[in-house]
């Protein structure tokens, strides 16, 4: 069984220090990630930076990546530490197997989160946000008592 564990913490640092190397030689724009502590290669720190010409454009967002010791075989833990909202992003990312039950495309990279968190998927952003909205049993039967307004087909609102 010893064996077995060093194996994966054998692999795992491999495959982190390749990561690491890949993101230092060909950095993802507006990602800096770093190590938390030199001496614990499994616990990264990311800078984020908010893309130009987006709601997040000037934003600063910090997150942790947490790897676990048979990485890549399991995923990593990653916990945004700014309070944000994004369709894509939950405050903690789905693990494969959640991500895949629900027939969501999972990254493979630290490269492949950072691009995603930058480029959000419309039609899963949409769906989230529908999803999300229509869970409130209060919208579901809202009805038109409230309005204030006389429908038309003219465009024009009475009151």
């Amino acid at each position: 069984m010893a064996q077995n564990s060093s194996s994966h913490v054998a692999s795992s640092q491999k495959a982190l220090m390749l990561e690491m190397k890949s993101l230092q030689e060909e950095p993802v724009e507006g990602f800096k990630i770093t190590l938390v502590d030199e001496a614990d290669l499994y616990n990264w720190e990311v800078a984020i930076f908010g893309p130009p010409n987006t709601l997040y454009e000037g934003g600063y967002f910090k997150a942790r990546i947490r790897f676990p010791i048979d990485y890549p075989y399991s995923p990593p833990a990653f916990r945004f530490l700014t309070k944000m909202w994004h369709p894509n992003i939950y405050e903690v990312l789905a693990t494969k197997a959640e991500a895949e039950r629900d027939g969501v495309k999972v990254p493979t990279t630290l490269a492949e989160y950072c691009v995603r968190t930058r480029a959000p998927a419309t039609d899963e952003g949409s769906d989230l946000f529908y999803d999300d909205y229509y869970d409130d049993e209060d919208l579901e039967d809202n009805n038109d008592e409230d309005c204030c307004y006389d429908e038309d087909d003219s465009g024009n609102e009475e009151s």
